[in-house]
């Protein structure tokens, strides 16, 4: 059996390992002509999620075993936990492993290339895969994935509805810098998560500071704002936010950005035909916390289990609900209420009764239970204004 997955990020480099180890002749194409290039994510994960996908010592940066949130006025909150709670990724070098791992399997790696959808059928796809408009080659396959995330560039291509009155797309928008620093300027950063929360961080989103090996840090501001919301610099408050933290002197070793998109309900349309969506592209991220790698990998384990089983477009749609459950979409209708508000007094004052709230009854896993698992029960009558 044969499939072309367009995009070789985490989901859709995942998905052709998965595919090629399973004896099946997979092309994997990206625009991208290296994977170190434009390496964008804070990529923080639970360190039972980095065990459980098998995410190699050399892609891990730094480990962290405490939270710091700091209110709208700057006053720290801090929870720490005596074991190592979590990772933090170095993207570029979770990206080259997965390509080379895809290489290794078999899979034809097509890097610095680009897909365009020619036809659609019940049985089979027809694509150009082509170099920067110079030289192109024609091909058919009988299973073709979209892995492109946020772009979900084969989605449109088909004319598929991705973004509907009932169920809209939200996009939020991040950049990140990587500062290097030394044993001095980054100790109040390191060993831990540090967000910003608040609009004099950045209206409708938030900021925040992780630590990289070396003496390195990630520091970015991400936002999702609503259609007529803030439209400020994202590099202008990422600026004010260095400035803010005592770090502006530091020498900037790479900027990225990129964005994520997700519906809450993610009852958008996964695919026609032999098509189907993965990862960002089929709403995986997260949009309370911007996370998506692991969910992309996850994701993209359902689609290589339904593609090798025969399962149909709808069982496929099943099996994603059943793994990203009703907890998803509540993460996502929190998210809109919470960035979407983030932009007034009372929206401040709301968050920073919240961080207060979470300071005096939670530990740092509990923390971590609630923003990665999504473990809100806990925190149910707390977070109703949210919902209203």
């Amino acid at each position: 059996m044969e499939a072309l997955i367009a995009g070789a990020g985490p989901a859709g480099t995942h998905l052709a390992i998965r595919l090629a180890r399973s004896g099946w002749r997979v092309t994997l194409v990206d625009p991208l002509p290296e994977p170190s290039r434009n390496a964008y994510s804070s990529g923080a994960l639970p360190l039972q999620d980095a065990n459980r996908l098998r995410i190699p010592d050399a892609c891990r940066s730094a480990h962290w075993w405490g939270w710091q949130l700091l209110n709208p006025a700057g006053v720290e909150h801090q929870w720490w936990s005596d074991d190592p709670l979590g990772v933090v990724l170095d993207f570029a070098a979770l990206r080259t492993w997965l390509w080379n791992e895809a290489v290794r399997a078999g899979v034809e790696l097509l890097a610095g290339q680009r897909v365009r959808l020619l036809r659609l059928d019940t049985d089979t796809a027809a694509v150009r895969i082509h170099t920067n408009g110079e030289s192109s080659e024609e091909r058919v396959y009988p299973h073709l994935v979209d892995a492109t995330g946020a772009r979900r560039v084969l989605l449109h291509q088909a004319g598929l509805d991705v973004d509907s009155p009932a169920d809209p797309l939200l996009t939020g928008e991040g950049s990140e810098w990587v500062l290097q620093g030394n044993d001095r300027t980054t100790e109040r950063w390191r060993d831990r998560l540090s967000f910003m929360l608040g609009r004099q961080w950045i209206p409708h989103g938030y900021g925040w500071v992780f630590p990289m090996q070396h003496h390195q840090l990630k520091v970015g501001v991400c936002r999702l704002a609503p259609p007529a919301g803030s439209r400020t610099s994202l590099n202008t408050a990422l600026k004010r936010l260095l400035k803010r933290c005592g770090l502006d002197e530091l020498p900037v070793v790479d900027r990225h950005g990129g964005i994520v998109s997700s519906t809450v309900n993610r009852c958008e349309a996964l695919g026609s035909g032999v098509l189907r969506a993965v990862g960002d592209s089929a709403s995986t991220a997260n949009l309370l916390g911007g996370e998506g790698i692991r969910h992309a990998m996850d994701s993209a384990d359902v689609l290589a289990k339904c593609l090798l089983s025969g399962a149909t477009l709808q069982d496929y749609k099943l099996s994603l609900n059943r793994r990203f459950n009703w907890r998803w979409s509540l993460s996502n209708r929190l998210a809109r209420k919470t960035w979407w508000g983030l932009n007034t007094e009372s929206g401040d004052q709301r968050i920073a009764r919240l961080i207060d709230g979470l300071s005096g009854q939670a530990s740092a896993e509990d923390l971590s239970e609630l923003l990665f698992d999504y473990r809100f029960e806990r925190y149910g009558l707390r977070l109703l204004p949210y919902l209203r």
